[in-house]
């Protein structure tokens, strides 16, 4: 994906995630909530007022979550597996994961740059050995790795058939979560059999087309609420995720839920 300057801006202050703090049980009895973190993308990322209403699924998935299940978005515009070390930003993440914590780990859009080596990898050496530095680190810190193919663009043939976009990444990091032992959520598979059934111009009220862009990667409200479901029931059924631990999957969330914070230096 290219940088326009409003992904630029958003991906340096995004820097300092958004955290969506543990409530009600967990504080009640005095037990440290277990936190979910995200490391990502743009499609995942938390997204500020100059981008609205372009919407990271990330910014969505507490809705899907129990209060005492709190997300912490490490998420970042226009990175890769690669890049995201590379900035130092797993170690952010390293120094902060708890035992018991989670670790989601979603990459691909960007690792297939292959004319920017800050973040190309090939799918089948550089990619599965960054990503087996999230996986290692979250496992040396007691936290638990849970990795997820890159959601789909939109993109149809002339048929009207749904294509993948993403060549042999999602195929490599299932074959790397199966050699690891790592719980996947194969979210590429899911989000391409969303967008064939809903069709070549409903798609369009997923992603961010408006008056003058028409986005086929990144999100809108209902898109990226729809993605964080997907989610949040992979986390359920894969038993990352107790019923308890989720909530609302089965119900229309709001779309004036979904707020875009002002960016800070």
């Amino acid at each position: 994906m290219s940088l326009s300057r409003r992904q630029v801006t958003a991906a340096a202050v995004a820097a300092v995630p958004l955290t969506f703090a543990a409530t009600g049980t967990a504080q009640a009895t005095g037990r440290r909530a277990r936190t979910l973190y995200i490391a990502g993308d743009s499609t995942a990322a938390q997204k500020y007022t100059d981008a609205a209403p372009e919407t990271g699924w990330g910014m969505a998935l507490p809705f899907f979550l129990h209060k005492d299940r709190p997300v912490a978005n490490h998420a970042v515009n226009g990175r890769s597996s690669k890049s995201f070390v590379d900035e130092g930003r797993l170690d952010v993440i390293l120094r902060q994961i708890r035992p018991g914590d989670f670790l989601l780990i979603q990459f691909g859009h960007n690792d297939e740059k292959v004319n920017d080596p800050t973040r190309y990898t090939e799918p089948w050496t550089t990619y599965q050995d960054h990503l087996r530095m999230y996986i290692d680190g979250a496992r040396e810190r007691g936290a638990r790795p849970v990795l997820a193919t890159s959601v789909e663009r939109r993109k149809f043939n002339a048929a009207g058939k749904a294509l993948p976009s993403h060549g042999e990444y999602p195929a490599a990091m299932r074959a790397l979560a199966k050699q690891e032992g790592v719980t996947l959520l194969d979210i590429q598979a899911l989000s391409i059999a969303l967008w064939q059934r809903l069709g070549v111009e409903e798609t369009k009220k997923y992603f961010n087309w408006t008056a003058t862009e028409q986005d086929n990667t990144h999100f809108n409200p209902p898109g990226a609420i729809s993605v964080a479901r997907l989610v949040a029931r992979e986390l359920l059924r894969t038993r990352v995720l107790a019923p308890s631990e989720v909530r609302r999957l089965d119900e229309t969330i709001p779309e004036s839920w979904i707020t875009w914070p002002k960016a800070t230096a």
